[in-house]
């Protein structure tokens, strides 16, 4: 599963053989797989303080997260036809997500824990807006010229009623620079071929012999040219509708059709550009970002432990990975259980819902008896 539950337990004798308890029924049980979670000291500070950093980095947990599902969705996005191997990609420190969670070590280069907590939060805030600010005007830039490139492919799809022609015609096939004369595009349906060969000549005066050809067709008809008088096109377009022969509204433009391919050109060699550094500053990006979401998640667990728990600060912190979906409420009761000492009002409210406790108001999925705290990836596979 790549879902984890990160607790923490006071560090004294008592607690730390409820945590060895916790290990061995859980181990057994096949219920979790546990390890260490090393959180170094930091300088705490005054408990108001904490209070107030509580608050702070519950918003930036939820930011945090945010900000890399998003990215995870982009990189899946830019990739498109290859969005299978996006996972190759999202990456923390170069190891797969679950390795750097189970393994996690505190960067202390990067977020030195001798400075104040209110330091060390701001820095990695700070972090994750110029990131966010990043992606924003990254992706806006790529999503701009993916619609472009988009809306222009657009054209040239579809069937021959609504496509553009200018990838299908050349100049060869019109009668061009003529006061007189003027080569129309029509769409003939595949069943009214030959009714069109023996009647377009007469469906109106002044219609060249022998000046249709087929350009090219598609499962529903083809498109055929043919040559007039300019002087008699709406009275050949009245009679061909009648007949349900279609003209299209095309007249070809040399430099129109020059301008639109050197468009798509352009598109496409501006996207193939982009491409590649926006992937790479996506993948570097979303490392930084993740691995900034897990301190995150310690240092919430440092200042709920210490607020929960008080001071002197020693407590010890053990992250769990479910093992089965199935088994995560056979595993939140081992929990409850082992650790009911901790508070037994709220203990015995959570192991038994039936109990009501005056002035005592508990919503079982978000308060227990330990600090807890949930990490899930599932929403980045």
């Amino acid at each position: 599963m790549s879902e984890f539950w990160l607790i923490s337990a006071p560090g004294d004798k008592e607690n730390v053989q409820a945590l060895e308890r916790m290990n061995t029924v859980t181990s057994k049980s096949n219920l979790s797989y546990n390890t260490k979670f090393a959180i170094p000291d930091f300088k705490v500070g005054t408990l108001d303080s904490l209070v107030g950093l509580s608050d702070e980095l519950g918003k930036l947990d939820t930011f945090a997260e945010s900000l890399i599902r998003r990215m995870a969705q982009s990189v899946v996005e830019v990739m498109e036809d290859s969005k299978g191997k996006a996972q190759e990609h999202l990456l923390a420190n170069g190891v797969d997500l679950t390795s750097f969670v189970t393994h996690f070590e505190w960067d202390m280069a990067k977020y030195p824990a001798k400075q104040p907590l209110v330091s060390v939060v701001d820095t990695i805030a700070k972090q994750l807006a110029q990131i966010e600010m990043d992606l924003k005007s990254r992706t806006a830039a790529y999503n701009t010229l993916k619609t472009n490139l988009e809306n222009l492919e657009k054209k040239f799809m579809g069937n021959l009623f609504t496509r553009t022609l200018s990838d299908i015609v050349s100049k060869e096939d019109f009668v061009l620079d003529s006061e007189y004369l003027i080569t129309l595009l029509v769409i003939v349906p595949k069943p009214n071929y030959s009714q069109w060969q023996k009647t377009y000549e007469s469906l109106s005066d002044m219609v060249v012999p022998r000046s249709t050809k087929l350009i090219t067709e598609d499962k529903e008809g083809g498109l055929f040219t043919v040559t007039l008088f300019r002087k008699v096109i709406e009275d050949f377009k009245t009679k061909a509708k009648e007949n349900k022969f279609t003209v299209r509204e095309f007249y070809y433009d040399e430099k129109e059709i020059k301008r639109e391919r050197e468009e798509m050109a352009r598109l496409l060699s501006d996207k193939k550009q982009q491409y590649g550094p926006l992937l790479r500053w996506l993948k570097v990006n979303f490392s930084e970002a993740f691995i900034a979401w897990i301190h995150v998640k310690a240092l919430r667990v440092f200042v709920e432990s210490v607020l929960r728990y008080g001071l002197p600060v020693n407590f010890r912190a053990v992250l769990l990975q479910p093992l089965k979906k199935s088994s995560t409420k056979r595993l939140r009761e081992v929990l409850n259980s082992v650790f009911r000492h901790l508070d037994e009002v709220a203990a015995t409210s959570i192991l038994d819902a039936s109990v009501e406790i005056p002035g005592l108001q508990l919503n079982n999925q978000d308060y227990f008896p330990y600090v807890y705290f949930h990490i899930d990836l599932s929403l980045l596979d």
